[in-house]
């Protein structure tokens, strides 16, 4: 078989690559281990919407994140994907954590995330009478959405313009022959598939790295190895207690924005996530219910009424980071590989936060990167 274009990965990443070319009538298909999307870190979010205000300026993350928040609010319109532009309170706790606040707000504007504001206490006990803060950032356009939702969207998009979604395929090698790829996959009966394509996607998230190695690039010279580093959230037995994003002051290097506070849909109000690294990137998911009076512990500092007996475990994800632990801030991968020899083959790695925000973003960035 010979497509245009095979997408390695059915994350939200891949599947709205597919969408997006899809649309110029090119041949595509998409190649997923699992036996349904987004079953991996998709999946395993807090499903929030980002504004893009924590990152550096001119970075993938910044301009794709500003951009990716209207494109994504806009597409949950036209599709009926379901979301809720709740706003967003950074708080400060303290007096000495304030001067947080005001460079946050300096590189939101910088990056031209609009309507962000301070806010005194007053506005605090406004929106949220059972934060505690001295002041917050207030962010608008920060909001949440049903990610399954979204993901369903984009394969019946893309499935009606012609694409292939090919589930249960694993990838085992890949490589230049001639002008195209070949893609040799264990198929779903464990029987062996050769396929070949002119461009190849890899949007692999977890295993990205271990997809650019196999097309033959070492992924230290590369930059491009990955840390695997777990996110564990618990849930607050308190429906209806908050109706914002409350989010600390983030840590330091942005391995995390701090254990926050996100409400779905629905109206369940959830913890996290931390960050914790994982050295042998086994997948591990557990959450161990141990560890609820550290997260109320961490929420009781804006939340005062948390205590460990109204949290429970709820799930835990695993983002691919290109930062190892302690390491300084690692922008997104998105990268054509021409110049290392590797024609077509365009390498998406480290799509950790904000890649759910910046996914129809992504994707029209890798349309221009194929021509």
């Amino acid at each position: 078989m010979e497509v245009d274009s095979a997408v390695i990965g059915a994350g939200i990443i891949g599947l709205a690559c597919a969408e997006r070319l899809s649309r110029a009538g090119r041949s595509i298909v998409v190649l997923e281990r699992h036996d349904r999307p987004i079953q991996e870190t998709s999946s395993r979010s807090s499903q929030v919407v980002h504004a893009g205000l924590y990152y550096p300026t001119g970075t993938w993350k910044a301009r794709l994140c500003v951009s990716g928040n209207r494109a994504l609010y806009g597409w949950c319109e036209a599709h009926g994907v379901p979301h809720a532009r709740l706003g967003k309170l950074v708080v400060a706790t303290t007096p000495d954590e304030e001067p947080e606040l005001h460079r946050l707000l300096a590189q939101g504007q910088a990056n031209g995330v609009p309507n962000l504001s301070l806010a005194d206490t007053a506005f605090v006990r406004a929106k949220e009478p059972d934060v505690r803060a001295t002041a917050a950032l207030w962010s608008p356009d920060t909001g949440v959405l049903d990610v399954h939702a979204l993901a369903e969207s984009l394969v019946a998009e893309a499935s009606s313009r012609g694409a292939t979604f090919a589930w249960r395929h694993r990838l085992t090698a890949l490589e230049r022959s001639g002008d195209a790829w070949a893609l040799r996959l264990d198929g779903p009966d464990g029987q062996p598939v050769t396929l070949r394509a002119r461009h190849v996607v890899n949007a692999a998230g977890l295993d990205s790295d271990t997809i650019a190695a196999l097309a033959g690039i070492d992924l230290d010279t590369a930059g491009y190895r990955l840390h695997y580093a777990k996110g564990r959230y618990f849930r607050l037995k308190a429906k209806g207690r908050v109706r914002h994003l409350v989010y600390p002051v983030p840590a330091a290097h942005l391995a995390g924005l701090g254990v926050h506070v996100t409400v779905g849909l629905d109206g369940d109000v959830r913890l996290g996530p931390d960050v914790t690294y994982l050295p042998d990137r086994r997948i591990d998911y557990a959450v161990p219910e141990s560890l609820g009076p550290d997260f109320a512990r961490a929420a009781a500092r804006f939340l005062p009424f948390v205590t460990p007996e109204l949290v429970e475990p709820d799930q835990a994800g695993i983002r691919p980071k290109l930062s190892g632990s302690g390491e300084p801030f690692r922008d997104f991968v998105i990268a054509e590989e021409s110049a290392r020899g590797l024609p077509g083959l365009v390498n998406l790695v480290g799509l950790e936060s904000p890649g759910l925000t910046c996914a129809l973003e992504i994707a029209r960035e890798v349309e221009a990167l194929l021509g």
